[in-house]
């Protein structure tokens, strides 16, 4: 086979690498219109704000969820590899929907087989996952909330598809509040908790592994009670479990050393976008109390902290390290790599500016920063993107 299908992060990274500048590209092009008054606001066949959420956490995340998990998987737990059938038929379906979805923008009569097309997908990529998260080991915990995180995942999507085809609006905001609290934080907070440890020990002398499995546990519940919650329509009580959850996360942040890990950059990139998710669930507890309190609101602040600040942080660091070690190169960040990542902060520092600072025109801050995600983003893929075609230097397979 061509290089692109000889291994599953090949495939699924170049989709979400793809995935990630088409969706800015159109939520740049939205928010021009609506925010910066650039052109005549468009019409869309469903609102603007739930495509742009649905389009990130359903459509840009399980890309390099499903890369990762189906090639770091079977390695955890000392599985079979997935087979290509899997990871292809996998890959084929969802890109050639969310590339359908895009065209049903325009052509509204193509969005229900282009959602159908990106399910089919995601349920042919679940089995071979669910097969290597039943593999008897010593430790399933990380593989179980990652497998099943992606799992709830497809019920959410589906949930969307419902809502595109006439359901009532409440599908949606299921899907697109689903899709942080019961898909995303869960599996982002697994891998993290799997991840960081075992990377820093590899690096930093004398270090102590300290990765106890309560401490994922209990983000886990308060994840989940966190979601019904808000979808109880009960914001404001949020804080009783937003609170613990904060605390939990900056305590790992702490207990993971963060100051020592700040020396190795490829290394550093993670623990700071771990930093994130402790902010940004301290944030959430404000927000709620705020609502509490009848006090005012931060907006999406909270909402981006976790998705530009932890989330998509989490991402440029995860998959630069996968990619370089999978494609035989070394395990480093360069000078490029640095300013990338140092570029997406500023990225989300405006973003969470924008709820407080409200600007017209070009200057309008939620524009400025899909138009720095674009040049973040994007330069990030021109230098990643053309590994995953080429064959590895060193002739290898994978």
């Amino acid at each position: 086979m061509p290089a692109l299908f000889q291994a599953p992060h090949r495939v699924m990274f170049l989709a979400g690498a793809t995935q990630g500048v088409l969706t800015m590209l159109w939520w740049a092009f939205d928010l021009a219109g609506r925010h910066a008054q650039l052109h005549a606001v468009s019409s869309w066949p469903l609102p603007a704000p739930w495509i742009h959420a649905m389009l990130m956490t359903l459509g840009f995340f399980p890309f390099f969820i499903f890369g990762f998990v189906m090639t770091a998987g079977p390695r955890w737990q000392g599985a079979a590899p997935v087979a290509a059938r899997a990871y292809l038929s996998a890959f084929a379906l969802m890109g050639a929907g969310w590339l359908g979805f895009y065209a049903a923008l325009w052509l509204p009569q193509l969005l229900l087989p282009a959602l159908g097309l990106v399910l089919a997908g995601w349920c042919a990529g679940l089995p071979a996952l669910w097969r290597v998260a039943r593999t008897p080991s010593n430790e399933q915990t990380h593989i179980l909330a990652v497998v099943g995180g992606l799992t709830f995942g497809a019920a959410l999507l589906a949930a969307f598809l419902g809502y595109a085809g006439g359901g009532p609006a409440w599908l949606a905001q299921i899907a697109v509040q689903g899709g942080v609290w019961f898909f995303l934080l869960p599996v982002f907070t697994a891998l993290c908790h799997r991840m960081i440890p075992f990377f820093s020990s590899a690096v930093l002398p004398n270090y102590r592994v300290v990765r106890p499995l309560w401490a994922l546990h209990a983000l886990l519940a308060c994840y989940g009670v966190h979601g019904a919650l808000v979808l109880s329509g009960l914001p404001q009580w949020t804080w009783l479990v937003d609170l613990p959850a904060a605390l939990i996360a900056l305590w790992l942040t702490v207990a993971w050393q963060l100051p020592r890990a700040l020396a190795v950059r490829l290394l550093a990139v993670l623990h700071i976008a771990f930093a994130w998710l402790g902010f940004a669930l301290a944030l959430h507890a404000a927000q709620s109390l705020l609502l509490f309190f009848e006090a005012g609101s931060l907006g999406l602040a909270p909402l981006h902290a976790l998705t530009l600040g932890f989330f998509a942080s989490a991402v440029v660091g995860m998959v630069t390290r996968v990619t370089l070690g999978h494609s035989g190169r070394p395990l480093s960040a360069d000078t490029a790599v640095w300013a990338i990542f140092w570029g997406m902060q500023g990225v989300a520092g405006v973003r969470l500016a924008a709820e407080f600072v409200q600007l017209s025109g070009a200057a309008n801050f939620s524009f400025l920063a899909a138009l720095g995600w674009l040049a973040v983003f994007g330069a990030w893929y021109a230098k990643f993107a053309p590994i995953y075609v080429q064959p590895r230097p060193d002739g290898r397979p994978g």
